[in-house]
């Protein structure tokens, strides 16, 4: 069960751990940043108040996509370790390959897009990496590709020591996920949901991984051996079963704070039930298929396969999401405490995640799929569970991380305006791309239509107010992981939690 200390001593850093730790942080809020930043350029420059060249625009893009995703990966895995090193041994040495791995993917990434040109999106779509007309060349899809490759390699050095510590503890990973409870048998209170939701991610994420490193070596061999000709609709079904399941492991690994931290700041235990195992054990399984909602529009996809990611995509994210949202709202109903930043941003981090995977369901529906699904309306609902969600988690995640260091920060009324500055900017934003879906506003373009303007600069807006107050989150965040835990300071925070 869950600690209610709210720093309790097994999650103190020194040495080595509290570098890495804090190398991981500072970078991903620096990365959140640059990369909310490009996708600032990006609406205003549709909204004809920047003039970005349509060959740069899709440039910018296929940073934005493939950096925001990455390091919402990146942070998150650092909540995983965070709080499952308590339960199981992890190296630091895996933590740390897996640091250094991503950085040297993300430098692979960013010299391919703005040293050799390449504009194919995080997709890396069969053939339009190898056919760059001019505008990249071969050599800059291999370096984009083998970016990629580095940081799923290092990922997935990190989920094999994982997965050895579970397996040390609990046996297997079966009895880790807590299979042997569902039926019958009593419910060990002490259980970690920290390593139900691991262990969820482990199996799932490694299989996605390992999907998208087929994909990328297929296609660096096609680059390099043209006269290899590829499966175009097999490399893009191994590309989005990657894609998908990496994109849901941000959120997976993230919600852990969520388990973690709540029942700290309430002052209520957030015990262990069998409906949450039922739930981690139905995602772990549906998540892995659930990926072919994506391809609803390709006609050669085999049937069966198209009608198993119809149905997971309608049962995929319920049973984690109901039980998670349950058992929170149970913690926080008549609870008396003082609301501050993490608290704030965990309960916010819910909202987007439910409700934009509100948007995720009715976009995988195929009648709806067949009108939206080249609309605004997707990067609308995918933005509001990054924004809303994992943006929000991290935040909330490292504002707590850093109350034993500057407790002023969690409760500045400064900071409490922040919030309420970054929730209505997200969701001027968020308006921007749903209602551009609404009105059938395509995605993905560059230059867009006079009758698509209002959109775009209601888009750009709320993304400037979400860029003012993700700036001063960073800079406060950075400066409290920078600064050492004072002595007390878990005492003082933990009697004004409790007020």
């Amino acid at each position: 069960m869950a600690s209610l200390t709210l720093y309790p001593q097994e999650e103190r850093l020194a040495g080595g751990e509290r570098l890495t730790f804090n190398l991981y942080l500072v970078t991903g809020l620096l990365l959140f940043v640059l990369m909310m930043l490009l996708g600032v350029v990006m609406r205003m420059t549709q909204a004809r108040w920047l003039g970005v060249p349509s060959d740069w625009f899709y440039q910018l893009l296929s940073m934005h996509g493939a950096g925001m995703v990455g390091t919402s990966v990146m942070i998150t895995t650092a909540t995983m370790w965070f709080f499952l090193r308590k339960y199981v041994t992890l190296h630091l040495w895996a933590f740390a390959t897996n640091y250094v791995l991503f950085m040297l993917g993300a430098l692979c990434i960013i010299g391919a897009i703005f040293g050799g040109g390449y504009a194919a999106l995080w997709t890396f779509l069969y053939p339009l990496p190898m056919q760059g007309m001019g505008l990249w060349s071969p050599g800059a899809s291999a370096l984009f590709m083998l970016g990629y490759l580095l940081i799923g390699v290092g990922s997935l050095v990190f989920y094999m020591d994982a997965a050895a510590g579970i397996i040390k503890v609990h046996g297997n990973l079966a009895r880790a996920l807590g299979l042997h409870w569902l039926f019958r048998g009593v419910i060990d209170p002490d259980h970690p949901k920290a390593v139900v939701a691991s262990t969820s991610m482990v199996i799932a994420n490694t299989l996605g991984i390992l999907a998208g490193a087929v994909a990328l070596v297929m296609s660096l061999v096609s680059i390099f051996f043209p006269e290899v000709k590829l499966d175009a609709v097999m490399i893009k079904t191994l590309i989005y079963w990657f894609g998908h399941m990496y994109i849901n492991a941000a959120i997976y690994m993230g919600v852990i704070a969520i388990y973690e931290l709540l029942p700290r700041y309430t002052h209520r235990p957030y015990a262990l039930s069998r409906p949450f195992l039922w739930g981690w054990a139905a995602t772990s399984m549906l998540v892995i298929i659930v990926f072919p909602h994506h391809l609803l529009m390709d006609y050669a996809m085999p049937h069966w396969m198209l009608v198993m990611g119809q149905i997971a995509s309608w049962g995929s994210g319920f049973p984690v999401v109901i039980v998670t949202t349950w058992g929170a709202l149970s913690n926080l109903y008549r609870a008396d405490f003082k609301w501050s930043l993490p608290p704030m941003l965990l309960v916010l981090a819910l909202f987007g995640w439910v409700t934009g995977g509100f948007g995720a369901l009715l976009d995988s529906t195929i009648r709806v799929n067949l009108t939206m699904h080249n609309t605004q309306w997707v990067p609308g609902h995918f933005h509001f569970y990054l924004l809303l969600g994992v943006v929000a988690m991290t935040l909330g995640f490292i504002y707590h991380v850093i109350g034993d260091r500057a407790p002023d920060a969690t409760r500045s009324g400064t900071g409490h305006k922040m919030f309420a500055l970054y929730l209505a900017g997200a969701l001027v934003f968020l308006f921007g791309f749903l209602d551009g879906g609404r009105v059938s506003v395509p995605r993905r373009m560059a230059e867009h239509l006079d009758a698509w303007l209002f959109t775009d600069q209601v888009g750009a807006v709320g993304g400037l107010l979400v860029l003012l107050a993700m700036l001063y989150f960073a800079a406060q965040l950075t400066a409290g992981l920078l600064q050492t835990p004072r002595a007390g300071a878990a005492r003082v925070d933990t009697a004004n939690a409790a007020r």
